[in-house]
């Protein structure tokens, strides 16, 4: 996808985001504050660091988008990884206060107040918009490629089994039992953490040159081999650039032909790649007279 494109996406729905979390994180903290639910001012505030991630979203695609430069000649996708890398340290933050609140409450034995139902309605508000929100957001990631709104759908996610997790705590401690609601804080905090934890995972694999999936590595040696001129695929090396992909290739051909005619052959594979796999950057392909590496 063209980098303006992408980034026209990723924007438009960064701020789609952006409103409605502030709208929720507003309802869902009036709902626990008037419900008396730690439970659902923690998933408020959860709710309102979504909005901080979203901005950095939007930074680091708009950085990503930037053309190379003398400095930068493979490009700037990487700084989509880094934008990555934040949203997942801002989200292990905020699970690690929000659990760290909930073994207080439960660990002072202080009498626990019985949350008012206002909260557990709250509570199925959230999970149905977050996790609409994360079908929206995963969507578009997976259109443009984008390991950041990828980032932010999950966030969208953990926030849905975070009112989840709320919604347990507050039924529970309307049924009789009020340790339920902040032990449901410390819940929805491994939650955030195991999101954040796979957000970071993903960011850093495409940072530290990992090679492309299995499968779409054996999608790419069949359309090598299917180029004609080309008689064996000698090497075929992948490397995740951001989101972006660089591949060489080594191909052996008939080396008693004209240099136009390998060179021909090298720019059919080079051009095969790049069109039928538009997350590859640049494909640099070498050609091998086939007698050396027979």
């Amino acid at each position: 996808m063209d980098p303006k494109q992408h980034e026209k996406v990723a924007v438009g729905v960064s701020t789609v985001t952006i409103v409605i979390n502030l709208t929720l994180a507003g309802f869902k903290f009036l709902a626990g504050f008037l419900a008396h639910s730690g439970a659902m001012v923690s998933d408020a505030v959860h709710s309102a660091s979504d909005v901080l991630a979203t901005f950095i979203v939007i930074l680091g695609v708009k950085l990503a988008g930037r053309d190379a430069d003398r400095d930068h000649p493979y490009g700037h996708e990487r700084l989509e990884c880094v934008a990555a890398l934040i949203l997942a340290v801002i989200l292990g933050a905020t699970g690690l206060g929000i659990g760290w609140s909930g073994i207080q409450k439960v660990a002072s034995g202080e009498a626990l107040v019985v949350p008012g139902v206002l909260a557990l309605v709250a509570a199925v508000v959230s999970i149905v918009v977050k996790e609409a929100m994360f079908w929206y957001t995963w969507l578009a990631a997976k259109k443009i490629d984008s390991s950041a709104l990828k980032a932010e759908a999950w966030h969208h996610r953990s926030d849905a089994l975070s009112s989840v997790g709320s919604f347990a705590g507050i039924l529970g401690a309307r049924l009789g039992f009020p340790a339920l609601d902040p032990i449901a804080s410390v819940v929805i905090c491994l939650f955030i953490l195991k999101a954040a934890w796979d957000i970071m995972s993903d960011a850093l694999e495409k940072m530290t040159d990992h090679a492309c999936d299995p499968e779409t590595a054996e999608e790419m040696r069949k359309s090598i081999l299917a180029q004609p001129g080309v008689l064996r695929l000698d090497a075929l090396n992948t490397r995740l650039f951001g989101d972006r992909v660089y591949v060489d290739v080594e191909i052996a051909a008939d080396g008693d032909l004209p240099l136009r005619v390998t060179h021909a052959t090298a720019q059919a594979v080079h051009d095969a790649l790049e069109a039928q796999f538009p997350q590859v950057k640049h494909c640099m392909v070498h050609v091998n007279p086939a007698e050396e590496s027979a």
